[in-house]
């Protein structure tokens, strides 16, 4: 099988789309085309004393937003993260966006809502040894965690193992429903659109359209929701931090 196909976007007989390696590649290029782009608009109006291009007014909404949301969710010492979340909301919010004009999009990709998965949950245990002081000790102390609560005795033996077993495939979990949340909203409403315009296709009247401000909404809440559990996870492992300058300044 070639890299590239035939055709960088396959189309399946039965009328869906899948993307070929090479498809993917070309709508991820695209989706960060498009991130850049818009970076690019908004940076022009950072020298106004109030800002006045519209994309500076957005992207200064967004940035507020997530803001809150890391500091909120997180504390104080969250406003580190507001890079990257920001990052994720982008190209999870281009991505989701792009379903709304093209057959697929990279988010429709398991394999690439894994992939974003993988690196957030990676993440994740990177703060969660790092807040333990870092290096091989605090790895063990981050992992230490995952065996619960101190016991003793009998319940050492029987118990921490079970509970250490539960947590780590718990953990792994979260890749999961990072990935397959993501996936099915937006696979499952181009599925959705595609029944719809099924039933009216003998009358040349393309039904899913109707369904285009529920996957809108969708193209913001998924982004949403992948960022705000991202936070939600790096709090766990990170709730024992204290914003030492946030303190010292007031």
């Amino acid at each position: 099988m070639e890299l590239f196909g035939n055709s960088a976007i396959q189309m399946v007989a039965a009328g869906g789309a899948y993307l070929t390696f090479g498809g993917l590649l070309i709508y991820v290029g695209l989706v960060l085309l498009a991130v850049f782009i818009f970076l690019g608009k908004a940076k022009k109006g950072l020298n106004e004393r109030v800002f006045k291009n519209p994309f500076t007014q957005r992207f200064e909404q967004l940035y507020l937003f997530i803001e809150n949301l890391c500091i909120g969710i997180i504390g104080p010492h969250g406003r580190k993260y507001i890079p990257m979340m920001i990052g994720f909301w982008l190209v999870i919010f281009f991505g989701n966006a792009a379903a709304l004009f093209f057959a697929t999009s990279p988010t429709a990709d398991l394999s690439f809502n894994l992939g974003m998965a993988l690196i957030m949950i990676g993440y994740v245990q990177h703060e969660g040894a790092k807040s333990n002081g870092g290096g091989p000790k605090g790895v063990l102390a981050h992992m230490k965690h995952f065996a619960g609560p101190k016991l003793s005795g009998l319940l050492m033996i029987l118990v921490t193992p079970l509970i250490f077993m539960i947590e780590i495939i718990s953990e792994v979990m979260k890749n999961l429903s990072l990935s397959l949340r993501l996936f099915g909203n937006i696979d499952g409403g181009h599925q959705a659109v595609e029944a719809m315009n099924a039933l009216g296709a003998d009358y040349y009247v393309p039904v899913g359209m109707f369904l285009l401000p529920i996957k809108l909404l969708t193209v913001i809440v998924q982004a949403l929701i992948f960022c705000l559990l991202g936070c939600v996870y790096i709090s766990l492992v990170t709730h024992h931090e204290e914003d030492h300058g946030t303190a010292a300044a007031h």
